[in-house]
């Protein structure tokens, strides 16, 4: 359950992400997250991190260049929780971003095994799956269909599961 401090109103956590935001928009402004979404594909292609071979290479331990690329998200990410936890930031909507601790469990431990095998089988992680589509690679198609698949399927039996 949310903290009693919380703004939010007081549902089960299956019911709603933590942090969701209770203001509702106009569909017109999913255009926002298409336009970012479109330029961190364009990213993604120039910087060749959506390369079958460059996930190969990463898994073969070949090649730094997806580790760098990693480890630079890692670090510009903890840079961004230690700012956000500083300032106090808050959402776009002028909600205050919470964070909330979580134990690590074997349910996360077999999904990310499963992550990481679908991710080293298909060299796609789930991110740049649209960028690949966008190159033209239509094979891609089976791995977005598997994505949606696992996607239904994880929401099918989620209450069954390790959390």
């Amino acid at each position: 359950m949310l903290p009693p401090e919380s703004d939010f109103e007081v549902r089960s956590l299956d019911a709603m992400c933590i942090n969701e935001s209770q203001e509702q928009l106009p569909w017109y402004h999913n255009f926002k997250y298409a336009a970012v979404g479109v330029i961190f594909g364009i990213a993604f292609v120039k910087t060749e991190i959506i390369s079958w071979f460059r996930m190969q290479e990463m898994f073969r331990f070949q090649s730094f260049h997806m580790y760098g690329v990693i480890s630079t998200g890692v670090v510009i990410g903890a840079l961004s929780v230690w700012l956000i936890k500083k300032f106090q930031a808050k959402t776009m909507h002028g909600e205050p971003i919470q964070f909330h601790t979580k134990k690590l469990n074997r349910g996360q431990v077999i999904g990310g095994l499963m992550f990481g095998f679908g991710w080293a089988m298909t060299g796609a992680c789930p991110g740049p799956l649209f960028a690949i589509l966008g190159t033209g690679v239509l094979p891609i198609l089976i791995v977005i269909a598997g994505a949606l698949a696992g996607t239904w399927v994880y929401g099918a039996v989620r209450e069954r599961l390790p959390h």
